[in-house]
């Protein structure tokens, strides 16, 4: 009796361990996206690992002035840059910025931000971000959600300001107020049109204010997977 006992109470651990294995595997949790990480996937950061180069003109075109833009070749992964501004030409290393002048860097964080603003709303971590709201755009009008990106008092090269970022259904962004300070006043609003997929990920090449006669644009883009 003592074997067919033995193997009574092993069926019966077999079995508990089973049990305990699927209840484990049902209990794992759905973890939800922030609304942040829903508009950078919609643009294709998933595909951001992948990059070893990204190459842009950054361009203010106004009524029938054409902006002769600063370019730029960037290395992500080695954060390395190379400006091209009519005859200034700078390469630099941003893990060094002692002896890089200080209007360079700041001329590319901010010409890479109009760029790739859906891929800051994840990456600036020590900024805060709003709960989405239903709101009117400020140049098309029509109900779209917004949330708004907020940035630290102090550190950076625009400590406080706020973007209110509107975008649509499938959480790409159409239109953007940018706030200076946080100002309840807008300081500027534009559109993000004319998008373009560059090796998976999608880029706003036009951004227009609501008179018509002044687009920031790019040309020139360029990504180059691995």
């Amino acid at each position: 009796m003592k074997p067919l006992y033995l193997s009574f109470i092993c069926l019966l651990i077999l079995s508990s361990c089973k049990s305990e294995k699927k209840e484990t595997t049902t209990e794992e949790k759905v973890i939800e996206l922030s609304i942040a990480e829903k508009i950078a996937i919609a643009h294709g950061i998933e595909n951001w690992d992948n990059v070893k180069k990204v190459e842009f003109t950054f361009k203010v075109d106004r009524d029938t002035i054409k902006g002769s833009g600063r370019s730029w070749v960037w290395y992500p992964k080695e954060d390395s840059v190379y400006m091209s501004a009519g005859t200034q030409e700078i390469k630099y290393s941003r893990r060094n910025l002692d002896s890089v002048p200080a209007n360079a860097d700041r001329a590319f964080i901010n010409d890479k931000y109009w760029l790739l603003v859906p891929f800051q709303l994840v990456w600036d971590t020590s900024a805060t971000i709003s709960e989405p709201k239903k709101v009117e755009l400020p140049i098309n009008k029509e109900q779209l959600d917004m949330i708004t990106i907020t940035y630290p008092d102090e550190g950076g090269y625009t400590p406080g300001d706020a973007y209110d970022i509107y975008y649509d259904e499938n959480y790409l962004i159409k239109e953007w107020t940018y706030r200076q300070g946080n100002s309840p006043e807008p300081s500027l609003s534009n559109t993000f049109e004319n998008y373009q997929n560059f090796n998976g990920i999608k880029i706003a090449i036009d951004h227009k204010k609501d008179n018509g006669n002044w687009n920031l644009n790019f040309t020139g883009v360029s990504i180059t997977l691995e």
